[in-house]
C-alpha cells in the first residue's frame, strides 16, 4: 500500500518526464508534434500526441535515448509565477485542455523544456531515475497514444520483460535472445515450406477428384 507522499512522489516523476517526452517527440519527429492529451498516473504515464504515421523503432529508441540522456545530466526543474502573456512569449508551450488565467506556474526542465503548468514536479530530472516507452499505437486519424513508464515503474517493466523471455528462452529450448531469434527463424521457415506442401497437396487432389 502506497503512502500519500510516495502517490505524490511517483506522479511528480511521471509528470516532469511528460514534459520531457513532449520536447523529445519534438526533436525527433519534428515541431508539428503537439499535445492532444494525457493521463499522469502514479503507476504509469500516457502521452497522446499528433502525428501522422507510425514510429519506427528507430525513432521509440532516440525518443528514449533523448529523455534518459536529459534524466541522468540531472538538469533543474524550475518552477516560476508569472503573467500568461511574458511566459508565451518567452516560449513557454501551454498544455492541451488546461485553463489559464492572467497569472501562470511556468516549468522549466534544463534549458530545453518550458511549459504552463500547474501540477506537481520533481525538483531535478535525475529525480525520475529512468523513462521506458512500454507502448506507441494510433488512436484516431493523426493522432498517436504513447505509453510510458519512470523509475520503479520503469524496472519492474523491465523485468517482466526479462521474465517473459526466460520463458520464451526455456520452451524454445535456446540459450539467449540470438538463439530465440535464430530458432524463430528456423520455425518460421518449417512453417512456409510445410504450407507450400499442403498446398501441392491440395492442387493434385483436386486436379485427380
Amino acid at each position: 500500500q502506497q503512502t500519500d507522499r510516495e502517490v505524490r512522489a511517483l506522479t511528480a516523476r511521471n509528470h516532469t518526464a511528460t514534459h520531457m517526452l513532449q520536447w523529445a517527440l519534438r526533436e525527433v519527429l519534428g515541431k508539428h508534434v503537439k499535445q492532444s492529451g494525457s493521463l499522469v498516473a502514479p503507476d504509469l504515464l500516457r502521452f497522446d500526441f499528433t502525428h501522422f504515421q507510425a514510429m519506427t523503432a528507430d525513432e521509440i529508441q532516440k525518443v528514449e535515448d533523448l529523455v534518459n540522456a536529459k534524466i541522468w545530466a540531472g538538469e533543474g526543474v524550475a518552477k516560476q509565477e508569472m503573467g500568461k502573456d511574458e511566459a508565451i512569449a518567452a516560449g513557454a508551450i501551454a498544455f492541451f485542455g488546461e485553463k489559464y488565467g492572467d497569472r501562470v506556474r511556468v516549468v522549466k526542465v534544463g534549458d530545453y523544456s518550458t511549459e504552463l503548468c500547474g501540477g506537481t514536479h520533481v525538483d531535478r530530472s535525475s529525480d525520475i531515475h529512468l523513462f521506458k516507452i512500454a507502448a506507441e499505437s494510433g488512436i484516431a486519424a493523426g493522432v498517436r497514444r504513447m505509453i510510458a513508464y519512470t523509475s520503479k515503474g520503469a524496472f519492474e517493466f523491465l523485468r517482466k520483460r526479462t521474465a517473459d523471455l526466460a520463458q520464451v528462452e526455456e520452451r524454445l529450448k535456446a540459450s539467449g535472445g540470438e538463439e530465440v531469434l535464430s530458432r524463430l527463424d528456423a520455425m518460421n521457415a518449417r512453417e512456409r515450406e510445410l504450407k507450400k506442401t499442403i498446398e501441392q497437396f491440395q492442387a493434385k487432389s483436386a486436379a485427380a477428384e
